[in-house]
């Protein structure tokens, strides 16, 4: 793990259908495109997970986050399984291309190996749709 005085807050949005994997605690592998903006996370940081236009968030550490050349790549050497247990590697990387292009796909793919922060209480705000309010952190 790096140094916590060189951790880093990074925010990030997800859609609804991983956010939830996240928040279960079933989803233990982030997939980005390798942006410039990223380059520094490390081992050590903290992502906060929003889902875009919602007040609804889960904080996660990044325990190593991993470089490969593409989504085939990273699937391979990640496993289908960490990355959506819902979804065969084939649906995977059809999802996965549909969010991101190919330009996009060539920049690299980043490996983000995440763990919940709070298991007790791992995400706040909003309806969680399992028929209860979480309340927002104070």
């Amino acid at each position: 793990m790096s140094d916590t005085s060189t951790a880093r807050r990074h925010e990030l949005n997800l859609y609804r259908r991983y956010f939830d994997l996240v928040a279960a605690g079933r989803k233990s592998i982030e997939v980005r495109v390798r942006y410039p903006h990223l380059a520094d996370m490390a081992a050590g940081d903290t992502i906060r997970f929003r889902i875009k236009g919602t007040d609804q968030t889960c904080d996660v550490l990044v325990k190593r986050v991993t470089a490969y050349a593409d989504f085939e790549a990273l699937l391979d050497g990640e496993g289908p399984a960490s990355v959506n247990p819902t979804a065969t590697r084939e649906q995977q990387l059809a999802s996965i291309r549909s969010i991101y292009p190919p330009e996009k796909e060539q920049l690299g793919a980043l490996a983000i190996e995440i763990e919940l922060l709070d298991t007790e209480h791992p995400c706040v705000g909003g309806d969680d749709r399992r028929g209860f309010i979480i309340p927002p952190r104070d």
